[in-house]
């Protein structure tokens, strides 16, 4: 009886260990369900209401649906016929002018995976709304036809336009100087939209798209910037006494930049703009200045239409990146104005830092060179104003006297006790530029812009190298020696009255 009790214990308690062991099985197995849902949950066959390209894919696999839509695709391809339309034009697509490629797997793969992914729960959530309504996907073109982007392209080009701004139009020597070339609205396809479109013409084979595009208009308001451009300066120095090749230079110089616009942040440099100084770029022979002396070169004259620009620059509040002065002062503006240019080593070098474009005009008569600055105004009763300052003058050590041992000027002197004077000593002077604010007439700012020194140059006398011979005596020499100079009060006023100081 014992036994009997113990055996029944014992079946009991194996019926209960079955159950706890199942139990735990179904749990893992809805466990791994629960998180590895890909791994258990078969994914060969598309959900039922899916449909790729209009063809019904329920319940197939990948490779059952891929030989349906291959049938179908290609049945359809000679019968295909599409015709895009923009305003008046047309174009047509044939499907026989095409080349079928039917190379679609990754469409195939990338919908086999819809609701195939999460945990149960999420795929059952996803079934049930592919059940109720539907899966539609339309294959990409590029995976049907081989070339067909290129065709819409080609016809895309006839119809998409970019946006053209209008820009206004600088013609220096005309009456009206200034006029505007209109501003033309851009056409531009939505290439998204189109290609959606294109993928239901497809599936239906004879369809006609009326292709998606936005008009695009130029922002910017010339008629308001036309308004706004005023005369903000004018500059010009006088080379009369210059000879006809030395004018012909500056005037070549000057017409470099006569017309130029210069935008906003654009930097300019004038030798790039003038280029090269050489008989083959149309300068000519005339006297510069090379280590303080004025000597022959192709281009002479070329600093006088730098520094006339300079000085019309810095008047309309442009900045200079890059000034350089002369050895030697230039006669046609005062100390610390002048810009001296040179290939290779010294340029005149402006930036546009205004908000709007600035316009060059130059004008060169039988007297004058002018260059003129155009642009936004200065505010009202605004104006620059220029002002030198001659800080001290800079003695010259006097003559000095070297002897003519090449015989280079035989013709003039030859024997010791001749002399001929070849150049007179020439002062030096220190001296500072300024560029003043006047509003309604009154300094309201003076800022120093300059600083530089034209160095002394010494006088040079050439003296024969000859010994004279017995009983010769040489003609009267009215070659006067000057010594080193010094500087008084009354020279440094007559030098700022030579340099026209204000």
């Amino acid at each position: 009886m014992k036994t009997s009790v113990n055996a029944k214990k014992s079946k009991k308690s194996s019926i209960l260990w079955l159950i706890v062991v199942a139990f735990i099985t179904v749990s893992l197995l809805l466990f791994c369900q629960f998180y590895f849902g890909n791994a258990i949950n078969s994914k060969s066959t598309f959900y039922p209401n899916t449909f790729i390209n209009g063809v019904n894919v329920s319940g197939l696999t990948k490779s059952e649906a891929s030989n349906i839509l291959q049938e179908n695709l290609l049945s359809n391809k000679n019968n295909l016929n599409i015709t895009l339309k923009a305003d008046d034009k047309s174009w047509t697509i044939n499907g026989a002018d095409l080349n079928y490629v039917g190379n679609f797997n990754s469409t195939l793969d990338e919908v086999m995976e819809y609701g195939h992914q999460g945990n149960i729960f999420e795929q059952k959530k996803y079934s049930n709304k592919i059940k109720k309504e539907g899966l539609y996907v339309d294959i990409p073109i590029e995976e049907i036809y081989d070339g067909f982007d290129g065709k819409i392209e080609s016809i895309i080009s006839e119809i998409e336009v970019l946006p053209q701004e209008g820009k206004i139009d600088f013609n220096p020597d005309s009456a009206n100087m200034f006029s505007i070339t209109p501003a033309h609205k851009g056409i531009v396809i939505n290439r998204d939209e189109l290609k959606k479109t294109l993928s239901q013409a497809i599936k239906e084979n004879n369809f006609d798209i009326e292709i998606p595009f936005v008009e695009i208009l130029p922002e910017n308001n010339l008629q308001s910037l036309l308004s706004q451009i005023k005369l903000r300066s004018s500059f010009s120095t006088d080379y009369s006494r210059s000879t006809s090749e030395r004018k012909y230079n500056i005037k070549t110089a000057l017409s470099k930049f006569n017309g130029m616009i210069v935008e906003p942040e654009q930097e300019v440099s004038f030798n790039s703009t003038t280029g090269a100084r050489t008989k083959d770029n149309g300068y000519k022979t005339a006297k510069i200045i090379v280590g303080g002396k004025y000597v022959d070169g192709v281009g002479g004259g070329v600093c006088q239409a730098s520094t006339t620009l300079y000085n019309a620059l810095i008047l309309a509040g442009v900045d200079i990146v890059q000034v350089n002065h002369h050895t030697l002062p230039a006669s046609y503006v005062p100390l610390s104005f002048d810009a001296m240019v040179s290939e290779g080593y010294a340029d005149l070098v402006f930036k546009n830092t205004l908000e709007t474009p600035i316009f060059i005009k130059t004008i060169c008569d039988d007297k004058n060179i002018t260059v003129e600055i155009y642009g936004q105004p200065f505010e009202d009763g605004v104006s620059l104003k220029t002002r030198a300052e001659l800080v001290k003058i800079i003695p010259h050590g006097g003559d000095d006297i070297i002897k003519d041992v090449n015989n280079e000027y035989g013709d003039k002197v030859l024997y010791q006790g001749e002399y001929y004077r070849l150049k007179f000593p020439q002062e030096g002077y220190e001296s500072k530029g300024y560029i003043q604010t006047i509003k309604n007439g009154e300094v309201i700012e003076e800022k120093e812009i300059r600083h530089d020194k034209y160095m002394p140059q010494n006088g040079i006398i050439v003296e024969g190298n000859y010994t004279l011979e017995e009983g010769m005596t040489l003609p009267a020499n009215n070659v006067k020696y000057i010594p080193p100079q010094k500087v008084t009060e009354e020279s440094e006023k007559n030098a700022k009255l030579k340099w026209k100081m204000n």
